[in-house]
């Protein structure tokens, strides 16, 4: 099979941990009989710095023309750290996301058998778990109307979705529920924003379509308590952008390190397969970065993007192996060596 992939490693630690991907994918290539044709791209900071433009038209072009995205991060601290600066990284990963109409952000949160003990959490609260997150990407907070008045004094920033954003996200949902353990649960904040009661008063209306998935409703700051003390109780959970941001930053813990946890970005032109982490700028340049999650992340690629569940399957065996053997970097070395990222990639793609 000859794959096209558009590789847009980004900015900090993103081009450290998509090399050691591209060595995993293409073992896997090589161990299956296919071709990759990679075709690197420009977003974020290292687009400003080129191009001027955070997500430049010619990163478009390749996005649409390939079989997959696998993306590092972006972020840069000289934008951070300016309050003012009207072109910004983020602002490139939120173009791309409305033009290539990523709209479902998929979010697996799981525990490794060789880490239980490395979580902060104790082991008998997040042994068995397996949830899944879809965070809506392209409506809410994030795109809403943003100002400023009073000379500067007040600021605004509107939440606004509307029914088929809410409906759309909902029935991968549901789905996704239908092939898992048929348990769904919509976060919200229905008390508070008519935006979740609209989103509450969707789902509810979809029910019937899926009689068989149990469908709950919870407010988002009971969710978040929840999630470490019972996150095994969980399935498959639906919200909004704002919302879904901050619970999947708090459920990539319970793994050990959010370098493990990989993510997917689906929609109506492509997918998008990416680490949850970000950009890391203070690890940038120092072989320290973990890379499992953003091979994780071509595993997904790989399983939901080409169908190809063999090789999917042939890359998560890989890394557990690693988990298994000590062969990770300093995040999970505790009072054992630790590996640079690129031993880690190269162990990996010796080891397909």
């Amino acid at each position: 099979m000859h794959i096209k992939i558009a590789l847009l490693a980004g900015d900090g630690i993103g081009p450290e941990v998509i090399a050691q991907a591209v060595k995993v994918c293409d073992a896997i290539a090589v161990k299956f009989k296919h071709t990759i044709e990679w075709k690197s791209a420009l977003i974020g900071a290292v687009a400003i710095d080129e191009t001027g433009e955070p997500y430049p038209d010619e990163t478009h072009q390749i996005c649409l023309n390939t079989d997959a995205i696998l993306f590092g991060a972006i972020g840069h601290p000289k934008y951070d750290n300016n309050p003012n600066a009207t072109i910004r990284p983020e602002q490139g990963l939120l173009k791309m996301r409305k033009k290539l109409g990523l709209f479902a952000n998929v979010r697996p949160t799981f525990t490794f058998p060789s880490l239980i003990d490395k979580s902060p959490l104790k082991r008998e609260r997040i042994e068995g778990t397996d949830l899944v997150f879809l965070r809506e990407l392209t409506g809410g907070i994030y795109f809403g109307k943003k100002g400023r008045t009073d000379e500067g004094e007040t600021a605004y920033d509107h939440c606004v979705y509307s029914r088929e954003e809410v409906k759309r996200l909902a029935k991968k949902g549901f789905e996704l529920a239908m092939t898992r353990s048929k348990k769904l649960c919509c976060v919200d904040k229905a008390n508070v924003l008519e935006t979740s009661r609209l989103w509450r008063e969707t789902v509810q209306n979809m029910e019937k379509d899926y009689p068989e998935v149990q469908v709950s409703y919870e407010f988002v700051d009971a969710v978040a308590m929840r999630l470490v003390q019972w996150p095994s109780s969980y399935d498959v959970l639906i919200t909004e952008n704002l919302f879904g941001d901050i619970l999947t930053d708090e459920a990539s813990v319970i793994s050990g390190s959010m370098g493990l946890m990989p993510s997917a970005s689906v929609g109506t032109h492509t997918s998008l397969y990416e680490p949850i982490h970000g950009s890391y700028p203070q690890a940038t340049g120092k072989n320290i970065a973990n890379p499992l999650a953003t091979v994780l992340s071509a595993a997904m690629l790989f399983e939901d993007a080409l169908g190809l569940t063999e090789e999917a399957t042939a890359i998560r065996t890989v890394v557990n192996k690693s988990l298994a053997a000590g062969i990770v970097t300093e995040d999970l070395a505790e009072n054992t060596k630790a590996y640079g990222t690129n031993e880690v990639g190269d162990w990996l793609a010796k080891n397909v």
